[in-house]
């Protein structure tokens, strides 16, 4: 049985899962307008390990949430992975934040773009296609009536930052996903298993969330 601890903070939402074999067994999470992370993380982890009667030295591996995202969000996650990492002796995992965000759409044909909010119209994005591949990586940009107009492909826009969005995307080929608003710890059960397999890990001492802080334009 591999067991890993899947943590999400790099929005409001924060999200633990407790995944066996890639399979979510059990997620808690709330997303409240203030960050609550720092005192609602690791009673989440505390109270899962005990509903499901895993032990913590059962975990095989410690899955977070890489980035982009909230600076403060991203550092309390990571943080708390990195500490469990090196107490239980066990592998990092690293997840694209807007990966995990994409994974929770199902379509049939046409793109997904999930968005995370930055400031004023700039977001951090990526397309993902069908099968959730990243086929345009991670940015950090500034939204314009101009923004994603000059291709005729179907588009599914998720994230926090819709309304915003809708404000200046405006094609008939875009379609807004209300619904799914912030990344999940239970879409990375998927996501951390198949890192886990193939030994894709992360040095415990060196690892720092994505920030894209060098994208950031301040007027």
């Amino acid at each position: 049985m591999i067991y890993i601890l899947n943590i999400e903070t790099a929005t409001k939402n924060c999200s633990v899962s407790l995944a066996k074999n890639g399979e979510t067994v059990l997620c808690k999470e709330i997303a409240e307008l203030g960050y609550s992370h720092a005192e609602k993380l690791h009673v989440f982890i505390e109270e899962i390990l005990k509903e499901t009667g895993v032990s913590i030295q059962d975990l095989k591996a410690i899955s977070v949430s890489k980035g982009p995202g909230s600076y403060t969000g991203l550092r309390i996650g990571v943080s708390s992975a990195k500490g469990l990492c090196y107490a239980l002796g066990i592998p990092l995992i690293a997840v694209d934040t807007l990966q995990i965000l994409a994974k929770q759409v199902v379509i049939e044909n046409g793109l997904i773009v999930p968005m995370i909010d930055a400031r004023r119209m700039e977001v951090y994005s990526a397309v993902f296609d069908k099968r959730h591949s990243k086929i345009k990586g991670v940015q950090a940009e500034i939204l314009t009536e101009k923004s994603y107009a000059d291709s005729p492909e179907t588009f599914y826009f998720i994230g926090d930052c819709q309304e915003k969005c809708q404000s200046v995307l405006k094609g008939n080929n875009f379609n807004f996903l209300s619904e799914i608003v912030y990344p999940s710890a239970n879409e990375m059960s998927a996501l951390s298993y198949e890192k886990f397999i193939n030994n894709d890990f992360e040095d415990v001492a060196y690892f720092e969330p994505f920030y894209l802080k060098d994208f950031l334009i301040i007027k």
